[in-house]
């Protein structure tokens, strides 16, 4: 098992090249890059999928393709051969290769699959957008229109790395609104809807007043967009009263959404702002003055570090910075607990649900997914890996769907939102507590230091073994979550 974990780790190290040189070095033809980058996104049954039954690695004496491998550029090769030897040889996953039926409904709109890029610089023109739907991305969320013409900085995007160098665990950006004019933006949407009329294109928009809200309503109407999408949430406007001072105000909600409705007959998306303590009463508000749908989230105000030599935060501009959107993964949980209070909340049942935030993989997609979302708009893993990333997204969600024997996304809605319930309905009488396989156990220390320094004290340490004191411990589960090994289990007390 630990060994498995760690070939799959080797994965997550790919730099997911373009056009990527092992594939060419191979000369078995095995394409290892597609079964690499499918473990490095967490689709491992598309990654057994793309093996092929394929035994060539097996018997390959001379792995080109290792010393092809551009990482090993940068400190040392991906394992490729060991890699796609394992993936062959994966158990209990089919090699049933059929896709299962992802269209969704929103709105009204039938979607081909429930996967969109978020308003944000991966749909901000023609070219992008028409690149994103070859690829098979249902639809697009275009870039905030607006009449207000922001000025951006240089540079304006900052990331704190994630597991590996070269990964995002976060992203902070401080890019406002589409560069063009409202004209040649509305002009993009009709020459889009022109050449792809079954992809659905939402034209998200921000006013400065109500006479604005109105107009680009009409606008985004008239260029024929299936839906408009109100930005109440952008944290990193230069002007006051503009994206997350909207949505933090319901009286602002209520005013910019009846000036929308005004100005549209097209479902109206409110895009909420996680820069507040409830989002329930705001999201509340803009469907009750005219909204059909909500989105959440937008990014969350940050600041990711600071430069120790002039002091200013990153991105640093001539010594200065300012607070800027979060996203990335590392927002994935607080996504999530905004997607559950709102699919929870009574007044707003049935009201479909856009979910967004930190989603890489299918998993990501699927969490969502069994919150409540309908359909998903995705950002950041676009930025850092590209449009290409569709085809994992939906091959390991429609297998996940196969293997479960779920004819539509429609029966995994909100399936986990029953188990999420308020702390004072727990089993506060449940009581477990952790057991080590020796077999398993490297003697590392690692449980006993944790539980010692930020447990229970309940792991003894004895001639480099740790030994459990069941009298103290409670069954928390740290000692679980620092194994390198999964050594350790949670049993129930007797």
């Amino acid at each position: 098992m630990a060994k498995n974990k760690t070939r799959i780790a080797d994965a997550t190290r790919c730099l997911m090249c373009y056009q990527p040189i092992c594939d060419i070095a191979c000369q078995k033809k095995v394409f290892p890059a597609g079964i690499i980058h499918a473990l490095h996104l967490k689709n491992e049954a598309g990654a057994y999928l793309r093996s092929a039954e394929n035994v060539s690695c097996l018997h390959c004496d001379d792995a080109k393709c290792e010393k092809a491998c551009a990482r090993g550029r940068v400190d040392s090769p991906i394992r490729i051969q060991e890699i796609c030897r394992y993936v062959s040889q994966m158990e209990n996953i089919s090699r049933e290769s059929t896709q299962a039926e992802l269209s969704v409904n929103f709105c009204g709109i039938r979607c081909e699959n429930p996967f969109f890029l978020a308003s944000s610089p991966v749909a901000s023109s023609f070219e992008m957008c028409c690149h994103a739907f070859d690829a098979g991305w249902a639809g697009v969320s275009y870039k905030t229109i607006s009449f207000y013409q922001s000025r951006e900085v240089s540079p304006r995007f900052d990331a704190l790395p994630g597991e590996h160098p070269f990964s995002f665990c976060g992203f902070k950006n401080l890019e406002q609104l589409s560069p063009h004019s409202a004209e040649e933006n509305f002009e993009i949407i009709r020459r889009l809807k022109e050449r792809y009329p079954e992809k659905v294109i939402i034209a998200s928009i921000m006013g400065r007043n109500c006479d604005e809200w109105t107009v680009l309503a009409r606008m985004a109407e008239e260029a024929g967009a299936d839906l408009i999408e109100c930005n109440f949430s952008c944290p990193q406007m230069a002007k006051q009263g503009l994206g997350s001072d909207i949505g933090q105000d319901q009286d602002l909600i209520a005013l910019y959404t009846r000036a929308t409705r005004k100005g549209s007959r097209l479902p109206i998306i409110a895009k909420m702002t996680p820069n507040i303590g409830n989002m329930e009463l705001p999201a509340m508000t803009a469907i009750a003055n005219g909204a059909n749908s909500l989105a959440a989230i937008n990014t969350v105000k940050s600041i990711t570090r600071i430069n120790t030599e002039n002091f200013s935060s990153y991105p640093d501009i001539g010594g200065q910075s300012a607070v800027g959107g979060y996203s990335g993964q590392a927002v994935k949980p607080i996504a999530l607990r905004f997607i559950r209070d709102l699919a929870s909340y009574p007044p707003l049942k049935g009201i479909p649900l856009f979910g967004i935030g930190g989603i890489t993989t299918w998993q990501d997609a699927l969490d969502f997914i069994l919150l409540g979302c309908t359909a998903l708009q995705v950002c950041t893993s676009v930025m850092e890996y590209g449009y290409r990333i569709i085809d994992h997204l939906k091959e390991g969600l429609s297998i996940y769907m196969k293997q479960h024997d779920i004819a539509s996304l429609d029966e995994l809605r909100g399936l986990a939102l029953p188990n999420l319930v308020q702390p004072e309905q727990l089993d506060r009488e449940r009581k477990l507590h952790c057991e080590i396989d020796s077999r398993r156990c490297i003697h590392c220390g690692r449980c006993y230091i944790s539980c010692l320094d930020g447990g229970h004290q309940a792991i003894g340490w004895e001639k480099r073994t740790p030994m459990i004191d069941k009298s103290l411990c409670v069954g928390c589960g740290l000692c679980t979550l620092v194994c390198p090994t999964e050594a350790i289990s949670l049993v129930n007390s007797l």
